[in-house]
């Protein structure tokens, strides 16, 4: 787990090692054990390195293979890179390390730009060819990892995060409308390629793209898993969708325990994380390292799910963490979190994420996290609407339940002159929701969050929050294989007992009857969903700032109305709005974009 940069020159010329360099230091947070730089004519290579596996200098980045005539930057993990190690050592591939970033670079030699379709895991990869001079980018299947791009007519920038593009220099840095109204509208998500930023990109998840030193430029997508029924699976009944299950995600908890360092678990008390650990457990796990958060309640919200951990830690005899934040502690680490942000998102779980990460940190470098489940297995409310429903009537149903404006929404917020043509989250989500490949609406809905909403809101959260610890975070429910057995699964199997039935009846299996049987939990930090006091002051303070009046993004007397009544307007999510716009200013001021 890592941070890379890279240049790629397209008219010839040598790279600017200094703005690589510039990059890549901006990054020590997601590596802070090591850094490494590597430049060759057209092109430059920057990498901060976070010992995992192969803990030697042998592993250490930019990895170079003269025999192969290959360069690489990589951050992730490939959980099956001994397998595949053997497999290319059977081959012929000679190793001169013991870590999996090799691996990769030898998969690449092997299967050139296929070599993606052999690794299971989560990377964001480049490599560059001696002979040739092309460069390779690939991001893996999910989207867990990122890869940002800023790209001009001379010139390809790359980087693991958007901030670190910022500080390479000479970024178009103006307001993309059309990436502002998805934000204000499909609750802080951008689908990629667009950033919120129009001088900024990200590689789509599952994405190999190929840059050629003659200018051209190739492409694919090498994985989308299919949502209709498997006619062999045909005749199973609710047992053994919950055997196949079980067993694909224990292979995936066993597999995110490769590691050359103390593995923990982030448990919240829920049943995705909960499932995790007792899965551990079952595979001969002692002594696991678990860790919590909680904050006091606000305006009647709890804050905390201790009773629910505590059950959990105590029944398989974990060492276990309580982490508590008092309100009255929250500025300092949402301004820590938002500046750890590399796209600005709403959700006040990345305060809880920052700080929970932090704490963490300081005991392991390695964390499993229920991420996913809910929308793998059918676990959100809007799940249940669209059952009752055909295919045509699913965008209705999805945006009343999900979207935080229309484009008369958006018009009452944004000043005319940053209104985007049309009303792009709504069709975008349609264009999606009518794509062949899903067999009802559910199964279209679950397509749509498992490709777009998780990667650019839950998966990414959990990325930018960790890693700007040096917390490396691996999510079991987002293995690729246990996704693509899950999106076959009967869509009334997923939604029974209110949502993640499947998972239920494993979960009681293993777990205790309380863990299941509860109201549905979330991740709460009500400080940040009722604004008042001080972070109610911080809100206002960016909202009327002066860059904020420069660039009048918002409505003066929308922003008025909701500071005069900063709880009033809740988002169908039941987000604040003020926190909404408040946000955004917050990270964009954080960033130094004026």
């Amino acid at each position: 787990m890592c941070g890379l940069s890279g240049e790629f020159r397209r008219d010839g010329s040598r790279a600017d090692v200094s703005a690589v360099e510039r990059m890549a230091a901006t990054m020590s947070d997601r590596g802070p054990d090591d850094g490494g730089m590597w430049s060759q004519g057209r092109v430059a290579l920057g990498h901060r390195r976070l010992k995992i596996i192969d803990l030697s200098a042998a592993s250490g980045q930019p990895i170079v293979d003269p025999g192969a005539g290959l360069t690489g930057v990589f951050n992730g993990c490939i959980y099956n890179y001994q397998e595949l190690r053997a497999e290319l050592q059977s081959r012929g591939h000679r190793f001169f390390s013991s870590g999996d970033s090799e691996v990769v670079l030898k998969a690449y030699a092997e299967w050139g730009t296929d070599f993606v379709d052999h690794l299971v895991g989560m990377f964001a990869v480049a490599i560059t060819e001696r002979a040739t001079g092309r460069l390779v980018l690939a991001r893996d299947r999910l989207g867990i990892k990122p890869l940002y791009l800023t790209e001009t007519p001379t010139t390809v920038r790359f980087a693991s995060t958007l901030p670190a593009l910022l500080a390479g220099g000479g970024v178009d840095t103006t307001i993309d409308r059309v990436a502002l109204a998805h934000y204000l509208s499909f609750h802080s998500i951008v689908p990629p390629p667009r950033t919120i930023l129009r001088g900024v990109s990200k590689l789509p998840p599952a994405t190999v793209r190929v840059y050629e030193p003659d200018g051209r430029v190739d492409e694919r997508v090498y994985w989308s898993p299919s949502f209709l029924r498997v006619p062999e699976r045909a005749d199973w009944t609710e047992r053994d969708w919950q055997d196949a299950l079980s067993d694909s995600l224990t292979t995936a908890v066993r597999r995110r325990m490769v590691a050359d360092v103390p593995v923990g678990v982030l448990l919240s008390g829920g049943l995705d994380s909960s499932l995790v650990v007792a899965l551990l457990a079952g595979e001969g796990q002692r002594g696991l390292s678990t860790f919590s958060i909680g904050f006091d309640a606000v305006g009647g919200r709890e804050g905390d799910e201790f009773r629910y951990s505590d059950v959990v830690a105590k029944t398989f005899g974990t060492d276990h963490h309580q982490i508590r934040v008092a309100a009255h502690d929250l500025v300092g680490p949402l301004e820590a979190a938002v500046g750890a942000m590399a796209e600005p998102m709403v959700s006040h779980d990345c305060v809880a994420f920052y700080l929970l990460s932090q704490e963490v940190a300081r005991h392991v470098k390695v964390v499993q996290s229920g991420q996913g489940a809910d929308e793998i297995l059918g676990g959100y409310h809007w799940y249940p609407p669209l059952a009752r429903v055909d295919r045509d009537a699913a965008l209705d149903t999805y945006a009343s339940a999900f979207f935080d404006r229309d484009a008369a929404g958006l018009a009452r917020v944004l000043d005319p002159a940053w209104l985007a043509d049309g009303d792009p989250a709504r069709e975008f989500v349609a264009g999606h929701l009518s794509r062949p490949g899903a067999e009802t609406a559910v199964d279209a809905g679950l397509r749509l969050d498992t490709q777009i909403m998780l990667t650019d809101d839950p998966v990414k959260r959990v990325d930018n929050m960790t890693m700007a610890h040096g917390l490396e975070a691996r999510v079991p429910f987002l293995d690729h294989e246990f996704v693509e057995l899950a999106a076959t699964c009967p869509p009334e199997l997923k939604l029974a007992q209110g949502g993640k039935g499947v998972l239920k009846e494993i979960g009681r299996r293993v777990l205790p009857h309380e863990v299941i049987d509860r109201p549905k939990g979330y991740f709460p930090v009500p400080g940040l969903t009722h604004l008042e006091d001080k972070l109610l002051d911080r809100v206002h303070d960016a909202l009327t700032a002066p860059e904020a009046r420069r660039r009048n993004l918002f409505r003066p007397d929308y922003v008025k109305n909701l500071l005069d009544a900063p709880n009033a307007e809740l988002t169908p999510l039941n987000g604040n709005k003020l926190w909404q716009l408040g946000l955004l200013e917050m990270w964009l001021q954080s960033h130094g974009i004026d």
